[in-house]
């Protein structure tokens, strides 16, 4: 296989000046060291993790697209506060793209290197949403002979991520869980996943239409928001589950607030009172940031119970190579079942700086997952 000596790669740029900035550059395809492969990235998905280096909290409202040198070129505001957050990457050109899927075009004299020449494999490397990356073999997971790399794209973090909830649940001692924004695609595995492992699953989604997409899929106990019953459904779903773990991808608001009133009532109920509440300790990750807003807590719900955050690399880190090795090898057995992602939109690497394309996958709606094939077009 041939390979080029440049390839495009899609940067984030924030300035000093508080001007978001999105190019497209030409960067040198570097020749594989003994252990290293070149991978041609075919698919690589955009998810919401992609989005806060990519996007920085730029104000969409005020994107304007340019061309320089035939190359598109995105500007946008960010405002002082954001700005401030963003001290350490101030007028660094940073590559994006968490995960993504390709032909291994070039390798290593290493034997694990050369195996891979001409296989398809998904990678979790970052810069995928570029032509080519040169990266480690031990990187690499191989997909299963025909495998598209479109299937194998998002084999990585929404993946991993159900699974490593499986495994802090365990590993804490709860016995169900509460998933919000859970219409999503990592909703949507989470739904399979807990079937087919007999964890009970709250699901609570915010529409009608979501919960009927739940429901389809299997999910027993799905709590819609925006019902007036919506406080009497999720506490009776959890009394029902005895869920005391939840893993919020909302963040501001109230709901890991009323997720924990919930549970305070389930394992509240028939035992004696006390003015400091239950016992049993109630647990929300925040895993996401849907609404930026503050966390709003009502303390009702005594005093064994905590929110933190939740962040897949370090908890990975922490679970250990045998285990997240065996956590891999149940995605590639299950990539077309309890792993299968869907895209409703592919573009090229000129479409993701498009502002109209920008403003729709920085929505994050449900059923609107972005592909981006880095050679299209």
């Amino acid at each position: 296989m041939t390979t080029p000596d440049v390839g495009l790669q899609l940067r984030s740029t924030v300035t000093s000046a508080g001007q978001l900035e999105l190019t497209l550059v030409e960067e040198p395809v570097i020749a594989p060291g003994e252990n290293e492969v070149v991978l041609r990235v075919e698919a690589a998905p955009i998810n919401p993790s992609d989005l806060g280096l990519l996007l920085a909290g730029a104000d969409l409202s005020t994107m304007a697209r340019s061309n320089d040198d035939a190359r598109p070129r995105v500007t946008a505001t960010i405002d002082a506060a954001t700005l401030a957050s963003l001290a350490g990457r101030l007028d660094l050109s940073m590559p994006v793209g968490n995960e993504g899927a390709g032909t291994v075009v070039a390798a290593g004299s290493a034997d694990a290197a050369q195996a891979l020449v001409g296989r398809t494999v998904s990678v979790a490397g970052g810069a995928m949403y570029s032509q080519y990356r040169t990266l480690a073999a031990a990187q690499c997971l191989v997909l299963p002979e025909g495998t598209d790399a479109r299937v194998g794209a998002s084999a990585f973090v929404n993946p991993m991520t159900a699974l490593a909830m499986l495994e802090t649940m365990r590993r804490e001692g709860h016995r169900a869980l509460v998933h919000t924004a859970a219409a999503s695609n990592l909703g949507q595995m989470l739904v399979r996943l807990c079937r087919a492992d007999g964890v009970p699953l709250v699901t609570v989604v915010r529409r009608p239409e979501q919960a009927a997409l739940l429901a389809s899929l299997g999910a027993e106990y799905v709590c819609d928001s925006s019902s007036p019953s919506f406080k009497t459904d999720l506490t009776a779903a959890v009394a029902a589950t005895a869920a005391t773990l939840a893993f919020d991808a909302t963040g501001g608001g109230s709901l890991a607030s009323q997720i924990l009133t919930a549970m305070e009532a389930a394992v509240g109920a028939g035992a004696p009172y006390s003015r400091y509440g239950s016992n049993v300790h109630k647990q929300v990750y925040v895993y996401g940031a849907l609404d930026r807003g503050p966390t709003v807590l009502t303390r009702n719900f005594g005093f064994a119970w905590g929110v933190g955050g939740w962040l897949l690399t370090p908890i990975l880190q922490g679970l250990g190579p045998e285990v997240v090795a065996r956590l891999r090898a149940r995605v590639a057995d299950e990539l077309t079942t309890t792993f299968v992602s869907t895209y409703s939109r592919t573009i090229s690497l000129s479409d993701a700086l498009d502002p109209e394309v920008i403003a729709a996958y920085a929505r994050q709606a449900t059923g609107e997952k972005f592909l981006i094939e880095p050679d299209r077009g």
